[in-house]
């Protein structure tokens, strides 16, 4: 028996890296997870491997249809929801001067638009059925620029804003709405920066643990945010970034 057993959880983005490190996480916790992610192959994989404990919906988070029916699936497949995590996301990056407005809609949408609808039907059940917890993953980027990046990094301070209007506004509904902002971490979406050795030697010079977080380094902190542990918890933005948030300042001691 886990601690969220008769538990479910809708796991967006759940069909690699951080989402698939939270899903593992909540099953081996003993709860039920639907699974919402574009990737039909390895939803229908998961599907077989986890019989019984798991749904997997195709899902394209901009459709706000979508979102609805994978609500619903969700309700219909294990009676109820009790937690959600809004992981999907992906960039298209460029300088601003550069920047296509598709690649704009298409980042600003998927990291942003994407949440809001999450959030928005996910609560409305919890609503009427007795509250739950809502994570948002955000990014450090959140709170810190980048290079190429002025679509995902205002994106991402969107949701972390949207994170705390969404626990102000759904407290009074016994729903805690919290974010966690990883830093970098190893996954397939970072893997074309990271394998460049200089531009990994670049980041390891920001963090000071010096490594790249594992993806069930970000489950353990997004399971602890809806758990009993974290009960007064709410519009919180939990920075799980190997302390690279203190490094803005240039690291002097290489100097000295």
């Amino acid at each position: 028996m886990g601690r969220f057993s008769g538990k479910t959880a809708i796991v967006t983005g759940g069909a690699s890296g951080i989402g698939y490190a939270i899903v593992e996480a909540l099953l081996q916790d003993g709860a039920k997870v639907a699974i919402a992610d574009l990737n039909k192959d390895k939803l229908a994989e998961l599907e077989k491997l986890h019989a019984g404990s798991v749904i997997g919906r195709v899902t394209n988070v901009t459709k706000e249809a979508d979102i609805e029916a994978l609500v619903a699936q969700t309700v219909d497949a294990f009676g109820g929801l009790d937690f959600a995590f809004n992981v999907a996301g992906a960039s298209k990056p460029g300088m601003i001067v550069d920047q296509s407005e598709a690649d704009w809609d298409f980042t600003v949408d998927l990291c942003l638009k994407g949440v809001f609808l999450s959030v928005k039907h996910e609560a409305k059940y919890m609503k009427d059925h007795g509250g739950g917890a809502i994570v948002n993953v955000a990014s450090l980027n959140a709170h810190v620029p980048m290079f190429y990046g002025a679509a995902y990094s205002s994106a991402k301070a969107g949701v972390e804003m949207l994170t705390k209007n969404a626990a102000l506004e759904l407290a009074q509904h016994q729903i805690r709405v919290n974010a966690i902002l990883p830093g970098l971490v190893a996954t397939p979406l970072t893997n074309g920066l990271t394998s460049v050795d200089a531009i990994n030697e670049a980041y390891m010079e920001r963090i000071p643990m010096r490594r790249a977080a594992q993806p069930s380094e970000m489950a353990g902190p997004a399971l602890f945010l809806v758990s009993e542990e974290a009960s007064y918890v709410n519009g919180a933005s939990l920075i799980v970034d190997g302390a690279w948030a203190v490094t803005g300042y240039p690291d002097l001691s290489k100097f000295l």
